[in-house]
């Protein structure tokens, strides 16, 4: 093994890179949750019955929009690893068969959010509340393939490391579902009130002008001639798609594990009460906000890395790896930093109830604590991403959180009667033991002195 001595300026330029990559991708994934906060503030002003339909119906939602950006993020990567290359010729073949990918995936999500009966059987909502659930879920359910195609769009932009388009797009949905969700649930302009049907219609609505704004950025913008993303029709080709997916799958099943496990936690610590779950609902409210940081990171971290092996550059490999778990270190210090400092002040914003607060507090300074656990896994499972190595990381989180986390929380919760706060240290338990194997993971990978040729038929 080499030593690894790194270099001051090398590291200052990896540093400023992964930066200016990360930040419009950080915005971007605040206006994703900026949308549910939307969501939730119209739905809430409603009535509370709305409410709790497009809480449920945004929970189930939420485990379609994990598959399809888990399938769709096989792009960023092999864009990446072609550009560093100097291989751009090629992208434009891969992008067309990730159009089909998506489209795909988009038809499956489609039919499986529309027939999320059993899920609801499953969570238990109560009859008053099914009615519109399902009215949302169809509602909704008509922007799967425009979510799945902007996320091929996305991975197409980010892969090219172009992440500013990311930003705009997702904060002009932010923009427009403000109006076109009030109009729609409340009813104005002629329209009859929709409730949580109109939530639905609105976000789809919001989804497919996102995506055909993104696509004809992509076909207009100079950033994008010269890759022959239009050149031809081309119809669907199974061995390039199945590369595609031999490293998409494992993603999404990695981001459906670790979304299963906090949907789990939360309906478990539904049954111990109201003022319980509401405490819950504040601390990983905040949680979420503050994750969204490190995810811009990692995406990032992806893109420098493939560009990398696109290179052959096995020290821009290690550099752009451990320069972006570096600077996620340091943003989790802030996180941590506020929600160990100033946890009742933070639940305080949420709610006046000083049952809420106390236990939300407690709950927020678990966060804080897991903090440097959950940027390290994020920030390592990027950094694989760019290694296309998918499959081992997707064993990791299902053995960590689902072998770990889970039974840890449940007993210490119900066995310990420590209640939520079992189930949070479970949750840090999990996240800590995937932190570690990750990072092992990424670190080992690193130091190989030969990578396989870059390929968009198999993964490097």
């Amino acid at each position: 093994m080499k030593p690894f001595r790194p270099e001051r300026a090398h590291l200052l330029h990896e540093m400023r890179a992964t930066v200016r990559l990360a930040l419009p991708l950080i915005c971007a994934q605040l206006a994703a949750v900026g949308s549910n906060v939307i969501d939730a503030v119209l739905a809430g002003h409603v009535s509370a019955h709305v409410l709790g339909a497009v809480a449920v119906g945004a929970s189930i939602w939420s485990l379609a929009i994990v598959s399809g950006i888990g399938m769709m993020m096989a792009v960023p990567p092999s864009v990446a690893q072609l550009d560093g290359a100097g291989r751009r010729l090629e992208v434009g073949a891969v992008f067309r068969q990730a159009l089909w990918l998506a489209l795909g995936m988009g038809v499956v999500l489609w039919f499986a959010v529309r027939h999320a009966a059993p899920l609801i059987d499953l969570i238990g909502v109560t009859p008053s509340l099914r009615y519109d659930v399902q009215r949302f879920l169809l509602a909704i359910s008509w922007g799967a393939p425009a979510l799945t195609c902007y996320f091929a769009l996305r991975g197409l932009s980010e892969g090219l490391s172009l992440t500013r388009p990311s930003m705009y797009f997702s904060l002009g949905g932010l923009v427009l579902l403000v109006p076109l969700g009030y109009v729609l649930m409340f009813g104005k302009l002629g329209i009859p009130p929709q409730g949580a049907h109109g939530c639905g219609v609105a976000t789809a609505i919001v989804l497919w002008l996102e995506m055909l704004a993104f696509a004809v950025y992509v076909v207009c913008r100079r950033n994008y001639r010269g890759l022959g993303l239009f050149d031809h029709f081309e119809w669907p080709d199974l061995r390039r798609i199945g590369a595609l997916m031999h490293i998409g799958l494992p993603m999404a099943v990695t981001l459906l594990a670790e979304a299963g496990l906090f949907v789990a936690t939360a309906l478990i610590i539904a049954t111990l009460g109201e003022d319980v779950i509401a405490s819950h609902q504040v601390a990983i409210n905040i949680a979420s906000l503050f994750f969204m940081i490190p995810l811009g990171l990692a995406m990032a971290i992806t893109v420098r890395v493939g560009n990398a092996v696109g290179r052959g550059d096995e020290r821009g490999v290690r550099y752009a790896g451990l320069c972006g778990i570096g600077l996620t270190l340091v943003t989790q210090v802030f996180s941590a930093g506020l929600m160990l400092g100033l946890p009742h002040a933070i639940a305080a914003v949420y709610t006046h109830d000083p049952k809420v607060i106390a236990l939300a507090a407690q709950l927020i300074m678990l966060a804080g604590l897991f903090q440097f656990s959950d940027g390290i896994q994020v920030a390592a499972n990027g950094a694989l991403r760019g290694l296309k190595d998918t499959r081992v990381p997707m064993a990791i989180t299902l053995f960590a959180y689902w072998v770990i986390g889970m039974p840890v929380g449940w007993w210490l919760a119900f066995h310990h009667g420590m209640g939520a706060r079992g189930m949070w240290i479970g949750l840090i338990a999990g996240l800590s033991v995937a932190a570690v194997m990750l990072f092992i993971r990424f670190w080992r990978s690193a130091w190989k002195q030969r990578w396989r040729p870059v390929s968009m038929t198999a993964p490097a």
